[in-house]
């Protein structure tokens, strides 16, 4: 900081304003928050995560603590409630701060313990966007997508692209708890900058599918031994009509567990079928390297390699042997780091049956069957606590 022009005082023309709080305005003010914030945990002992900036790890002997900062909103956990009530003391004596008690709310997620595990939903938000899209009271479906559907950028134009702009854009974020409308949601995102009247029918059909599912979130359980990472890899090749470019596809669990999951169309056109998975394999391994190094932030140990699995065996070979192939001489050379992890052992690759691939349902439009099937692997159903209740039947 520094006097402004006109300002400056000429006895001390080097002093600046003392700034006792950073306002919200200012440019300046996320850092300096951040910065004060930060600075706070470091002399507690905290140590900043280097795969996550906003997550803050305590480690003494056997304590742990693990706080996870969004601008002002704060979630803390740890193992030691004594420890942590005398840190949660600390923060308030140094910030003004509200304890809100056990999680419930947090970013618009919906947190609620189960018999079992945790359920994480955004009940409210969906039901939001629903109203929103005069959608409140329409019939539901039992798919987001018609099966085998493509869109296409050719269409008569969508009369409000504002309207499918702000639908869109909310069902993006909906995605964080909804990874079964992944797929549906990226094909609607591509036409954001001219949407036709066929694109807001897709959409309107996804709403229709969040209707029937309103309750719907996932599900999470604990483990008593540490689970092992296993990612499922998927590519649909070709599978734009526009550009001809493919849908990658990822799901990664961390023993039962869905932790992360993808639905992305790949940035280049793939030549072949192998040549597409190979790349969806780059990308699900490189998602797998940021998750080991968050899990070893967090002091998780993983019993054995990641193991990654696909459907192509051309892929995996393509994966574990370092030859020359012609499918293979023009793919940039960054991917091929996924061949230098195999070698070193730091990763496995494995062949999955197609009819076993979980990614299918972030890759393409399939059956009913199939993607209740999927969803179900995806641990995506309705909260089970409502279901005891009898509040709510699954759809």
């Amino acid at each position: 900081m520094e006097q402004p022009p006109g300002y400056i005082d000429p006895r001390f023309p080097t002093h600046v304003c003392l700034l006792k709080k950073a306002l919200y305005g200012l440019k300046q003010a996320p850092r300096a928050w951040f910065q004060r914030f930060s600075s706070f945990l470091l002399q507690l002992g905290f140590s900043c995560s280097r795969a996550d900036t906003s997550l803050f790890v305590f480690h003494q002997q056997s304590n742990l603590i693990y706080l996870l900062l969004y601008v002002d909103d704060i979630i803390v956990t740890g193992n030691n409630p004594a420890l942590l009530d005398s840190f949660t003391r600390k923060l308030h004596s140094e910030f003004a701060t509200k304890d809100l008690g056990s999680l419930s709310y947090f970013l618009g997620l919906e947190a609620s313990p189960t018999p079992d595990g945790l359920f994480i939903s955004q009940l409210k938000y969906a039901r939001d966007i629903l109203t929103r899209a005069q959608l409140l009271d329409c019939k539901p479906v039992h798919t987001p997508m018609v099966v085998s559907q493509y869109l296409t950028a050719d269409g008569s134009p969508f009369s409000d692209p504002t309207l499918y702009r702000s639908l869109v854009g909310a069902l993006q974020y909906l995605t964080v708890t909804r990874p079964d409308i992944a797929h549906a949601v990226n094909s609607v995102s591509q036409f954001l900058h001219a949407p036709t009247a066929d694109h807001f029918l897709a959409v309107k059909r996804i709403l229709r599918y969040i209707k029937g599912t309103l309750h719907f979130g996932l599900t999470f359980r604990p483990s008593t031994v540490p689970g092992a990472l296993v990612a499922y890899s998927d590519a649909d090749w070709a599978g734009c009509p526009d550009t001809r470019r493919s849908t990658s596809g990822y799901s990664i669990y961390l023993g039962t567990n869905l932790v992360s999951w993808s639905a992305k169309k790949q940035p280049t056109v793939s030549r072949s079928s192998c040549e597409s998975e190979y790349r969806a394999l780059a990308m699900t391994a490189a998602e797998l390297l940021w998750l080991m190094h968050l899990l070893h932030d967090l002091h998780v140990s993983i019993p054995q390699q990641p193991l990654l699995l696909c459907d192509n065996k051309s892929a995996i070979f393509l994966s574990s042997n370092p030859v020359s192939h012609k499918r293979a001489k023009h793919v940039e050379l960054d991917y091929h780091f996924l061949r230098e992890l195999v070698v070193a052992g730091k990763l496995r690759t494995q062949y999955v049956p197609s009819h076993l691939q979980v990614a299918d349902i972030f890759t393409k439009s399939i059956s009913r069957p199939l993607f209740e099937f999927f969803r179900a692997k995806l641990h995506v159903r309705s909260n089970p606590t409502l279901s005891l209740r009898g509040g709510v039947e699954d759809t």
